[in-house]
């Protein structure tokens, strides 16, 4: 007879031991259908490694595996030193928990350990005191986006035409100036509008925090000040409250955040996400106002840096020229290496008192920052001139040099009513060396003008790397400016040498032109005007050498006058949009502006400034009449 056995549930399911036996149980069925033989001791250890242990230990060894021809493989001497406690240089301990603490990260068991406590104990970034998001997405780059100086700044007018744009850039932390701008105007805004580019359009014009998503060098945070757009590529930060801006920008810039990053992001990208996951603390105010003002001077102190130079929106003059009581061109020369040095020193005592007080902030240690700082290895230094990071004191000073005569330049052509200034003495105007000469008394008017133009050609003839020698201001003027000013402005220069040879061959014509005014009318007066003029004066001295039998003279000029001619012609051909063969060939010289059908672009020579400098210089850069051959 069958008596029936009565269980107690609540006394199985109290039983502490109840979740072993059972996966004991069920390891050794497991490993019996594959036909492996477990022991009850063997299933217990194995339920105790996976589901109790505490702490996980990693081996750190591929360091010591011996890639390198000739090395000796010595992992296995390292993984016994450390199991004897001889060594802890390769052994991580980190417990269980740590690894879920930190949402969607890579494993990174040798961060784990110092910072996990960091993101349980912290909130994140958007939980706390800022707002991270992406901006302006843009399509058709070529058509809606340019450097700043190609457009006139009466056409430059926020969200009603050209308006700044934040959009990546060269690594900086602190301070970068926008140099980019986004159509926004009734011609793009509704190709922007129909490809939903227009992302959280009502929060352009805040001011915040800008970064790179994408970078080698590592995150790089600036301020973004007020009255500019911001993009997919150069997401915006805003803190909830204005008076976070400055803090923020300190803490966002230091190594600890970079750590930090590092244990959330992959494949070295700083998207949004990421960035809105990175835990801030919330400092006392007296912390708060520290961190604001070390941030603040760093930022600033690369801001009026940048007075200097000629590419940025708030250039006043070069450096070489903030020096009003040197003696001479080569002492300003030394004034301003030696102000280049000391800001540059300066920047760096802030920087190192400003990630102090971020460890402290985040209560990280002294010994926990050196792990740190030796696994993050080297960071790119903080300097005021990124541009020239890394330079050494030779290649600094030619590049003031270089600077100077391209201001010189600038201010010059700028000043010339037609935007033309030829070369050599024509249609009544003086040559472009004359003018340079005259320029430069007006810069240094205590000086003896003849003097400083000695030391220039001095520095000019110097041997250094990655600056062309030259003989003369006037040599550099002519073989090398163009070059120069087509490089620093990111291949979009605004000055042009329209010369009738290229290279550093000696050129029977040259006139710099500005792109702002060289329209139609202006392409009429240098072919009928100066061009013009110069090619009677070969005509005439041709003819008087001829006259007079000196036959090395007549086949000189007559050269001369042949070249003229032969960029005439070619200037012609620019000028009437003369064209055969397929669109786009080597002998098409019209303006084609490739979002314009053929009806809207122009025939000849009438460039739109809005399209930009690429665009429009083409057709010159096709018919060989500028001095160097590729431009863009």
């Amino acid at each position: 007879m069958a008596t029936n056995k009565r269980f107690n549930i609540k006394t199985i399911l109290a039983d502490p031991d109840l979740r072993r036996n059972l996966m004991v149980s069920t390891i050794q069925a497991i490993q019996a259908r594959e036909g492996i033989n477990t022991t009850n001791e063997q299933a217990d250890r194995a339920y105790y490694i996976v589901t109790e242990v505490e702490r996980v230990t990693f081996f750190e060894l591929e360091p010591f595996r011996g890639a390198k021809r000739g090395e000796h493989d010595t992992r296995h001497e390292m993984f016994v030193s450390t199991l004897r406690g001889e060594t802890n240089r390769v052994r991580h301990d980190v417990a269980w928990r740590d690894f879920s603490v930190i949402d969607g990260s890579p494993l990174a068991y040798e961060r784990l350990a110092l910072i996990s406590h960091i993101f349980r104990d912290t909130n994140s970034l958007e939980h706390s005191t800022a707002v991270a998001t992406s901006g302006l997405m843009t399509v058709e780059v070529e058509r809606i986006m340019r450097r700043h100086w190609e457009i006139p700044r009466s056409q430059q007018s926020f969200l009603a035409g050209w308006s700044p744009l934040a959009k990546g850039g060269e690594f900086s932390r602190f301070y970068r100036d926008i140099d980019l701008l986004v159509d926004l105007g009734p011609k793009t805004l509704p190709l922007l509008e129909a490809n939903g580019c227009l992302r959280n359009r009502a929060l352009y014009g805040r001011p915040g925090l800008t970064w790179v998503p994408r970078t080698q060098r590592g995150f790089n945070v600036q301020r973004l000040p007020p009255g500019a757009v911001f993009g997919k590529k150069g997401p915006i930060i805003l803190p909830k409250l204005d008076a976070d801006t400055w803090w923020l920008l300190a803490i966002l810039n230091s190594y600890v955040v970079e750590f930090l990053l590092q244990a959330l992001m992959s494949f070295g990208s700083y998207e949004v996400g990421v960035v809105r996951k990175l835990p801030i603390p919330q400092p006392k105010q007296d912390v708060a106002d520290r961190l604001s003002s070390l941030a603040m001077s760093i930022h600033d102190a690369k801001r009026e840096w940048d007075r200097g130079n000629e590419l940025s929106t708030s250039f006043e003059r070069p450096w070489v020229l903030w020096t009003s009581d040197a003696q001479s061109f080569s002492g300003a020369l030394d004034s301003v290496l030696a102000l280049d040095i000391a800001a540059g020193d300066h920047i760096q005592t802030i920087y190192k008192d400003l990630n102090t007080e971020s460890y402290q902030l985040y209560g990280v240690s002294n010994a926990t920052r050196i792990l740190i700082e030796r696994s993050l290895g080297d960071r790119p230094p903080e300097v005021i001139w990124p541009q020239m990071e890394g330079k050494s004191n030779e290649q600094k000073r030619m590049e003031h040099v270089w600077r100077l005569l391209s201001y010189t330049v600038k201010r010059v052509v700028e000043m010339d009513e037609d935007g033309i200034v030829p070369f050599a003495p024509l249609s009544g105007e003086s040559s472009l060396l004359d003018r340079v000469h005259d320029e430069i008394a007006t810069l240094f008017p205590e000086q003896d003008v003849n003097l400083i133009e000695v030391e220039i050609t001095n520095e000019l003839k110097r041997k250094v790397k990655g600056y062309k020698r030259t003989s003369s201001i006037g040599e550099w003027l002519d073989n090398i400016y163009f070059d120069y000013h087509a490089s620093l402005y990111k291949k979009r220069p605004i000055i042009w040498h329209i010369a009738s040879s290229q290279g550093s061959l000696c050129s029977a014509f040259g006139a710099l032109c500005h792109y702002h005014k060289f329209d139609a009318n202006r392409m009429a007066k240098l072919r009928a005007g100066y061009l013009r003029d110069a090619i009677e004066a070969f005509q005439r001295e041709a003819a008087l050498a001829d006259k007079e039998h000196r036959a090395e003279d007549r086949i000189e000029w007559q050269a001369k006058l042949e070249e003229a001619q032969a960029l005439d012609r070619k200037l012609q051909a620019v000028q009437e949009g003369y064209h055969e063969g397929a669109e786009g060939s080597d002998r098409d010289y019209r303006i084609l502006t490739p979002w314009k059908s053929s009806e809207d672009r122009p025939q000849g020579w009438v460039p739109d400034l809005d399209d930009g400098v690429k665009v429009n210089i083409e057709p010159l850069q096709k018919a060989s009449v500028l001095r160097i051959g590729k431009v863009v």
